[in-house]
């Protein structure tokens, strides 16, 4: 089992930066690759960006290539998502996932997830 937990979403204004934390532990030699999804209210969750964590490929949904840098603390068991130039149709819930065989953008390959935090952009 790999736990999951989420940090850093608050209110910013547009424009602005957050760092999303995503914090995991139990079995997390068995973590593939680490993924950051999110969902508005009234819309489907949506990717937002991937990381895969024996070689260090990233891939990215087109919101996110630019604005949204992903990385992972390999000591610490972190993984952060970087919003730059944050806009008011970035706020969502933002959810942190994992997988142990499974690199993408299929929300439903990924085993394992945090309880999110929300983002608020206002204009």
């Amino acid at each position: 089992q790999v736990q999951l937990v989420e940090s850093g979403g608050g209110w910013m204004q547009a424009g602005g930066s957050l760092r999303l934390s995503c914090a995991a532990s139990g079995r997390t030699d068995s973590v593939y690759s680490m993924g950051w999804f999110r969902q508005a209210p009234g819309n489907e969750r949506e990717f937002v960006a991937s990381f895969m964590c024996s070689l260090g490929y990233t891939f990215y949904a087109n919101v996110a290539k630019c604005r949204f840098p992903i990385s992972r603390d390999y000591g610490d068991y972190l993984g952060y998502l970087q919003m730059n130039t944050l806009e008011p149709e970035d706020t969502a819930v933002y959810y942190c996932a994992a997988s142990i065989n499974y690199y993408g953008d299929d929300g439903s390959k990924y085993e394992y997830w945090g309880q999110g935090t929300q983002v608020t952009v206002s204009s």
